[in-house]
């Protein structure tokens, strides 16, 4: 029976569970409540998609004291497996009903299940008690699955209790809910995002660029945000009005936009109204994406020491959202083919971006993009052109 304490326990989880609308801090959080109320030493969540299960987040004290958070989750991120029930998670997403192992090691040769040992001796680690439970929405769907290893006691792994199984069952009746909900807010936050770079891209299909482009300057943006150590709030306002940085060249005339040659001084001042067209495309809004997106616009091609267009602006009278952007785009146009030119080799690329430093771009901004540029490169190779995607 669960007692007082324990439904006022899971009341306030479901109350804060309820209130997170980011999936992945949501799985996070729901493991961490599964590990304290069981005082597991690992967690784990997989959710079913289709005919597959999708390891989605990690929680093990013993591999976060080893490695630390951040290196445990890259070493099991985000695995697909097929549903059957072959696995102990497939086996309990298809029947519906939890399982209690107190040893996995004697799981009867018989059995439907198996516990596969192979991450077990890939990583010198001993799973010996397993509770896994279903986790079940209001209609009683199958959203995913919770799996808890080796309930800790001075310092052993022992059976997880009868208590261990009914309390973490009602705690995966509301983190069911709550996935559910969180996945249909990132589901519509994602259309969101692909219309603006659906719109986006049309301003770029006159000039000949990818929709992968303005993706890259968009996750580019968002790097560098992060890095800083801007809020997850910020960070997500630049990711999503970095892509209509270039929305104003709907505004240019064709001649002069589509332009092969080297444009006139006269020709070169109609071109760089793009950024004053884009900020009054966008201005006017109350909404926090389109207000960002004006100011990008209108000034991700200020430079740092003032020679920059439109205003001229200097050093950090340009907003910080213009500085970020500006790196991210001309890194991109460096280093992607277009149909005028090839790709630059990286190595000329970051040359001419660190001749640029404190000229054309904010050298302390600057120098975190290219202290990450592992990360830089892992977002190129993310969304390449392809011959397919670059406008004809």
């Amino acid at each position: 029976m669960l007692t007082r304490d324990d439904f006022e326990d899971l009341l306030k989880i479901g109350v804060a569970l309820s209130s997170v609308h980011d999936l992945d801090r949501l799985l996070d959080m729901i493991l961490f409540e599964s590990q304290r109320l069981t005082n597991a030493d690992g967690a784990s969540i997989y959710l079913v998609q289709g005919e597959k299960l999708v390891f989605k987040s990690v929680r093990s004290n013993t591999f976060f004291k080893k490695w630390g958070e951040s290196k445990t989750r890259q070493i099991f991120k985000s695995v697909e497996m097929p549903l059957t029930k072959d696995s102990i998670a497939g086996y309990v997403a298809l029947t519906l009903k939890p399982l209690n192992i107190p040893d996995v090691r004697k799981i009867p040769p018989g059995s439907e299940y198996h516990y596969n040992p192979a991450t077990d001796k890939k990583y010198g680690y001993e799973t010996i008690s397993l509770l896994a439970i279903p986790m079940l929405n209001y209609e009683e769907k199958i959203i995913g699955v919770l799996q808890l290893i080796n309930s800790m006691k001075g310092g052993k792994a022992i059976p997880f209790t009868e208590e261990h199984m009914r309390i973490t069952s009602s705690l995966a009746s509301q983190a069911a809910v709550a996935i559910q909900n969180a996945m249909l807010a990132e589901e519509l936050k994602n259309a969101h995002y692909e219309t603006i770079i659906r719109l986006s891209a049309a301003a770029e299909y006159r000039d000949k660029e990818t929709a992968n482009h303005i993706k890259r300057v968009s996750y580019y943006s968002r790097l560098i945000a992060e890095k800083i150590g801007l809020s997850k709030e910020e960070v997500e306002a630049i990711f999503w009005s970095a892509p209509m940085h270039d929305i104003g060249k709907l505004g240019i005339p064709d001649a002069i936009l589509l332009k092969p040659g080297k444009l006139t001084p006269e020709e070169r001042k109609i071109m760089e109204q793009h950024t004053i067209i884009g900020a009054k495309i966008l201005e006017g809004s109350k909404a926090e994406i389109l207000v960002k997106s004006s100011i990008i616009a209108l000034t991700h091609h200020e430079k740092y020491d003032g020679s920059g267009y439109p205003r001229g602006l200097k050093a950090e009278n340009i907003p910080i959202e213009g500085r970020i952007v500006a790196i991210a785009d001309v890194y991109d146009a460096l280093s992607s083919k277009r149909p005028y030119k090839e790709a630059f080799p990286e190595e000329r690329v970051l040359s001419i971006m660190r001749e640029s430093r404190g000229t054309h771009f904010d050298p302390g901004l600057l120098d975190v993009f290219l202290r990450n540029i592992d990360d830089v490169r892992e977002i190129k190779k993310n969304y390449p052109d392809t011959e397919g995607e670059i406008w004809k």
